[in-house]
């Protein structure tokens, strides 16, 4: 009787919950609904027995700290490229008629989220996995179960037993500005957009955060091997049988003229919509034509984005700050009287420097034209000097840090201002102790801004160094740790002296040197005694050093200071040596290569592959470089300069193929394919553990 009951409750919440949060339809009352919840809870408390993890009750989530795991994805999550202009999105059409002839295509609105991968097996929510690099994502499947629009077991009949939907986490407009409000009332540094909140809010740890956040989740494409459709549209429809949100702006196009038509209504209609969108999504509906269109390395043939053109406003500079980078570089950030901006309320833009103010001739006080690069970052492109009142007066700039107040200097050719004071400035030294921690030096878990905040404020950490003095114990009555967290950083601290020397090394945040610089001077000195004891001259000897790199590095090591605190760094044991590197073979010996543009893998595994064969990596493209590896999005003029310097230009598939082989191919083929357009941000397929093409009905 109690397992009936049990089920019978699951059963009348999950209807109830369909109606409200996917059809907007809802039946009952929420006292109703929680009531019914809270019967359910009890009863499961009571009987763990009959615990299951598709239950409603799971979409509350949980306190406990999880710690996301990476998963290959089954089907590649492949990119779709993009485009703003009418004109591309024509001949994108052209193209697909003059291959397959005329044909339908589905037009749907591209959703500015983030994407997921959700698999069912047996009409049950199994896993749910992030984009990641489109190889591999991370597993966030707790934090998705709380998202009452996603559903845990399916409806109807006629799913197939194992296959995955792809779609996007978004967060309502409404979601973010009450989120938005919450923070600032506890004065949290606030969301950018409501995409960066939905990314941030699906990478929680506590999965009962992400069940407050009030996150939407919508489908748009299917993958399996043996799906039952022929159509996209089709499949669409039965996933909406199934229980899937899938969105009702949907609409099948004949041809071009119906695709504009459908792209110049939602270019307007969209500001009505409770969620951010920035463009179209345009598709070819049969999958045969699918199958027969084909792919590239990163992005299906019969698929495109069109990308709205970015919103501007026109506002109030009211007053312009001053932020104070890790280097002490100034930034002025415009302060403005709040605007909405492609859906969210904007109230500061970046000034960049000191030169860009003064070409705008930007005042307090003015009117101006504020949009959002890329829907993203808000910028001020100009000035409505119509409206500019009378008694303004050119703005000034500041000439003393605005946080320790030391006179301001700015070097020879460098357009921003800085502060000196790199070891008594406080955004300074967090700053660099925030450089220091990340993932690409040296990978400190459990430290974020907030954190380190709260450390330096209490005294804790002066400086990098002072990390690896830190005790649990000292940090567990800290206000949002505990103890589990405080061993957990203390773990991770301890870890991070097993981080490679040329990691070290760029975590050290000297000026000019960056992930790749860092890499060249760990090969080439292979020590930091090495480097700390080269000369000039010697300095510029390694590769992508120059003499203002080098220069940046000798400042460095005369402080003082920055001596004491790697004396300390070397007691706590991090590696100041770099280890023997084992080549996989020296098919590339010899040979100096520049990745640009996008690929089937990350850039960084493209430069790792060139290292692990014998090759160079250099960031320019000049007379010293040999091969140019063109993928996807790759700089026009980065290829018109390696023209011009007769630099032989190599498409993904010719790298792998040289790799193999050793030999240079023997054709001068084009670059891989390039389109006008840079891929966009959504994900549409799905990843393989290679690099070969999807297999043939994973997308359909």
């Amino acid at each position: 009787m109690i397992r009936e009951r049990i089920e019978e409750l699951r059963r009348q919440l999950d209807y109830h919950n369909h109606r409200y949060y996917v059809e907007n339809a809802p039946e009952i009352s929420d006292f109703e609904f929680d009531a019914m919840m809270h019967e359910l809870q009890r009863l499961e408390a009571e009987h763990p027995e009959y615990a299951d993890p598709t239950s409603p009750t799971m979409r509350v989530g949980s306190d406990l700290c999880a710690e996301f795991r990476t998963v290959r994805h089954r089907y590649p999550m492949l990119s779709l490229g993009n485009t703003y202009s009418t004109d591309e999105l024509h001949e994108f059409i052209e193209r697909i008629e003059r291959e397959v002839g005329p044909t339908d295509y589905v037009c749907e609105l591209k959703f500015d989220g983030t994407a997921i991968s959700l698999t069912y097996e047996h009409g049950r929510l199994t896993q749910a996995v992030t984009r990641g690099d489109g190889v591999a994502g991370d597993d966030v499947t707790a934090n998705v179960r709380t998202i009452r629009s996603v559903p845990l077991r399916l409806r109807g009949e006629g799913w197939p037993e194992l296959f995955e939907i792809r779609g996007e986490i978004l967060m309502p407009y409404a979601s973010f500005d009450r989120l938005n409000a919450e923070r600032e009332a506890n004065g949290e540094p606030l969301f950018a957009n409501p995409r960066n909140a939905a990314a941030g809010t699906l990478k929680q740890q506590a999965s009962s955060v992400v069940a407050r956040r009030g996150l939407d989740c919508t489908l748009y494409q299917l993958a399996g091997d043996q799906l039952p459709f022929t159509s996209h549209w089709e499949s669409l429809r039965k996933a909406r049988e199934w229980g899937f949100k899938v969105s009702e702006h949907m609409r099948i196009c004949h041809n071009a003229a119906e695709i504009d038509a459908f792209i110049a209504h939602w270019d307007e209609a969209r500001r009505s919509l409770p969620f951010p969108t920035d463009g179209v999504v345009i598709k070819v509906n049969d999958f045969a034509l699918r199958r027969q269109l084909g792919f590239t390395a990163k992005a299906p043939k019969w698929a495109v984005a069109y990308k709205f053109k970015a919103e501007q406003a026109l506002t109030r500079l009211e007053s312009v700050s001053f932020q104070v980078g890790r280097t002490g570089a100034i930034t002025p950030v415009a302060n403005l009287d709040p605007v909405l901006l492609a859906g969210t309320t904007v109230r500061r833009a970046t000034l960049h420097n000191a030169e860009q103010m003064a070409l705008l001739d930007i005042r307090p006080g003015d009117m101006v034209y504020v949009e959002k690069g890329g829907e993203i970052i808000p910028k001020i492109t100009g000035v409505e000097l119509a409206k500019r009142p009378a008694d303004s007066r050119p703005f000034e700039y500041i000439t003393h840090c605005p946080v320790c107040h030391t006179p301001l200097v700015r070097y020879e050719g460098e357009a921003k201002h800085y502060c000196p004071n790199q070891s008594g400035c406080r955004p300074q030294i967090i700053g660099r102790i925030l450089h220091f921690i990340r993932r690409k030096a040296l990978d400190i878990e459990g430290l974020g801004e907030e954190t380190v905040e709260l450390l330096y404020d209490n005294g804790l950490v002066h400086d990098i160094a002072d990390l690896y003095d830190l005790k649990a114990e000292q940090l567990a009555p800290l206000p949002r740790l505990g103890e589990k967290s405080a061993e957990n950083i203390i773990r991770s601290i301890r870890r991070s002296t097993e981080v490679p020397f040329r990691r070290v090394l760029f975590g050290l945040g000297i000026r000019f040197v960056g992930e790749t610089t860092a890499k060249y001077l760990a090969d080439h000195f292979r020590s930091l005694e090495a480097v700390m004891q080269a000369s000039r001259e010697e300095l510029v000897e390694a590769d992508e050093v120059g003499e203002k790199i080098a220069d940046a590095i000798l400042e460095y090591f005369t402080d003082a200071e920055n001596r004491r605190i790697i004396e300390r760094l070397h007691r706590a044991g991090l590696q100041f040596e770099a280890s023997a590197r084992e080549l996989a073979s020296e098919a590339l010996a010899g040979r100096s290569f520049v990745v640009s543009g996008r690929f089937s893998r990350s850039r960084e595994e493209m430069k790792e592959l060139i290292e692990q064969h014998g090759g160079r990596n250099l960031s320019a493209v000049s007379g010293n470089v040999d091969f140019l590896v063109a993928g996807e999005k790759m700089g026009p003029e980065k290829r018109k300069k390696a023209e011009k310097l007769g630099i032989r230009i190599l498409s993904e598939e010719e790298f792998l193929r040289m790799l193999e082989t050793g030999a240079e191919p023997q054709v001068k083929a084009p670059a891989a394919e390039v389109p006008s357009a840079a891929p966009a941000q959504q994900t549409i397929g799905e990843s393989a553990a290679d690099t070969s093409e999807p297999r043939q009905g994973e997308l359909f």
